[in-house]
């Protein structure tokens, strides 16, 4: 259909954001059997943890599939070992410069992709030989950069050559149109996979998407220096206040928060990280519905 589509050898060029704890093996063999990208989200794994979720996932699909990296993880180069040893066919990197495993990566002929808020290092990350870059605005859910999709996104198009995908904010089919207006060949999503059938997050975590305004996506932690946005809570609430009193204090809340979310549906310790599109999301959908009403709608676009 496009350059992402071939370049990832899927059907749509819709994505699945890599979202830690959120994106498990069933939640992204769900999306690349729909026809996009399922992106296993590696951020808190450990290696035993990943190869175990890789071999879950070979079991549910054929389908291309990728595994989100994040940079600050302690265990980064062991999970890039990882991923080159079970021939995972897409590594997706975030919050860093991964230009260290590039090469050892394209030897293996796996495809590498990069979120990015900033065109500066995108530039960098061409060079290095990155397939595709994502780019993702500060409207996102979880870790966020400072730049609106709106203006990342054009920016990025104008200094690149490799494609570019569109993330943060996109929820609805105007998103998506929005986004190939502003020069992407593709989308990403994390939120509107969390509000699904299959995702496996606890059931208070979807309840709070669905209840959600345009402006219950707060950020916490951005005096820390750990800005991540997440739905407006008793403990987001708390953890923003302690950032002034007691920054030390709301680091340490903060260790494990995202699991109590996502495993025990805890209200009062966990960080429910989505997105402002979650004002947008209004129900709960399959995968398969979802992947399949953003797919045709691209496909028509670049089809015309």
């Amino acid at each position: 259909m496009n350059r992402v589509t071939e370049l990832l050898n899927i059907k749509y060029p819709v994505l699945e954001g890599g979202m830690a704890w959120v994106g498990t093996a069933k939640l992204a063999a769900a999306v690349s059997e729909a026809g996009g990208l399922g992106t296993i989200g590696a951020g808190s794994m450990t290696p035993d943890i990943l190869k175990e979720s890789i071999k879950t996932i070979k079991t549910l699909t054929d389908k291309t599939f990728a595994v989100n990296i994040i940079l600050v993880n302690p265990y980064a180069d062991q999970l890039v070992e990882i991923v080159k040893e079970e021939n995972v066919p897409v590594v997706i990197f975030g919050a860093g410069n991964p230009g260290k495993y590039i090469p050892q990566l394209k030897e293996k002929n796996i495809k590498v992709l990069a979120v990015v808020s900033s065109e500066n290092l995108a530039k960098r990350l061409e060079k290095t030989g990155v397939d595709a870059i994502i780019g993702e605005g500060m409207e996102c859910g979880g870790h966020i950069g400072d730049v609106s999709t709106m203006v990342l996104i054009p920016k990025l198009v104008d200094v690149l050559n490799i494609p570019v995908i569109a993330a943060g904010g996109i929820a609805d089919l105007r998103g998506a149109r929005a986004a190939l207006a502003l020069g992407a060949e593709g989308i990403q999503m994390g939120t509107r996979f969390v509000a699904t059938h299959e995702c496996e997050a606890h059931e208070n975590y979807k309840k709070l998407i669905l209840k959600a305004g345009i402006r219950d996506a707060i950020v916490t932690g951005a005096s820390i220096g750990h800005p991540a946005r997440v739905i407006k809570t008793k403990f987001a609430k708390k953890i923003k206040q302690l950032e002034v009193a007691s920054p030390e204090e709301a680091e340490e809340m903060l260790v494990g928060s995202l699991r109590k979310a996502f495993m025990d549906g805890d209200l009062e310790n966990g960080s429910f990280m989505a997105g402002q599109s979650a004002g947008l999301i209004n129900e709960i959908k399959s995968v398969k519905e979802i992947v399949e009403e953003f797919g045709e709608e691209l496909k028509k676009y670049f089809e015309r």
